[in-house]
């Protein structure tokens, strides 16, 4: 007997609406974020901790398309590390885009702001159909969202007080291992962190967010610290006493 026409329309209609909604089908749209023109940027003007602010100038129209590609994302159909890295990519690309604004006339990224409103609270960053600040997506999102101490060693400041910009783009697949390498470089360098006798001297980002490291800045630094640094923590640890360093503001070009 065949099936009546209609019917078999009305099958196939089905069949279209189960495969346009199925799990996977979502899942493959939101894997992840084209982040090769960003790849290409940092690759070639992030060298030896430093940021080459000419050559992005040079190239700020490919910023420009970068920061695109990241306005016409929905971040919230991302997967967790997806969204998280999303984030930290965001923060540091609109930062740089931020330093432009003022390059090359730029000390210091304390020079873009104003005695009424900080840098970190411009609202420049546009993601999601909004337009958010640094702050925003600092505090606002990454901190309390993701509630990994990690994020202090990732997101850059442009100074050369802060932890360096990776020199390619934070990826959900290897965000773990990426994190854990640029907390473990700061960790260990004494140009950052230092022990003397029973008092380390640590960055004043332990500071500012004491408490994203539980408190316990010594037990941090433990978790990551290698060699003669991880030797003298451990055999001092009960007595171990935390000063903080000045910060370095300047900009960490060249």
């Amino acid at each position: 007997m065949k099936t009546p026409k209609f019917f078999r329309f009305f099958l196939l209609s089905v069949f279209v609406s189960y495969v346009s909604l199925a799990p996977w089908s979502f899942s493959r749209a939101a894997d992840s974020v084209d982040h090769r023109l960003y790849a290409e940027l940092l690759k070639e003007h992030v060298q030896d901790k430093a940021v080459n602010y000419n050559g992005f100038k040079n190239e700020e129209a490919k910023l420009d398309q970068y920061l695109q590609v990241l306005e016409r994302t929905n971040s919230k159909s991302l997967v967790r590390n997806e969204q998280f890295a999303f984030y930290v990519n965001a923060y540091n690309a609109w930062t740089i885009k931020l330093i432009l604004t003022g390059y090359p006339g730029v000390k210091s990224i304390k020079d873009l702001g104003s005695f009424l409103k900080s840098p970190w609270k411009k609202r420049i960053c546009r993601i999601d159909g909004d337009t958010f600040t640094l702050d925003d997506i600092e505090h606002g999102i990454l901190r309390p969202r993701f509630k990994d101490p990690r994020i202090h060693f990732a997101v850059n400041c442009a100074s050369k007080g802060c932890p360096p910009l990776r020199s390619e783009p934070y990826r959900g697949v290897d965000l773990d291992r990426q994190l854990d390498e640029m907390t473990s470089a700061f960790i260990n360098d004494p140009k950052m962190n230092y022990l003397d006798g029973h008092t380390l001297y640590a960055s004043s980002i332990f500071k500012w967010f004491r408490e994203d490291f539980n408190k316990d800045i010594p037990g941090f630094f433990l978790k990551y610290a290698k060699g003669n640094l991880e030797r003298r923590l451990e055999a001092n640890k009960d007595r171990i006493i935390v000063k903080y360093l000045d910060y370095d503001w300047s900009l960490n070009d060249h």
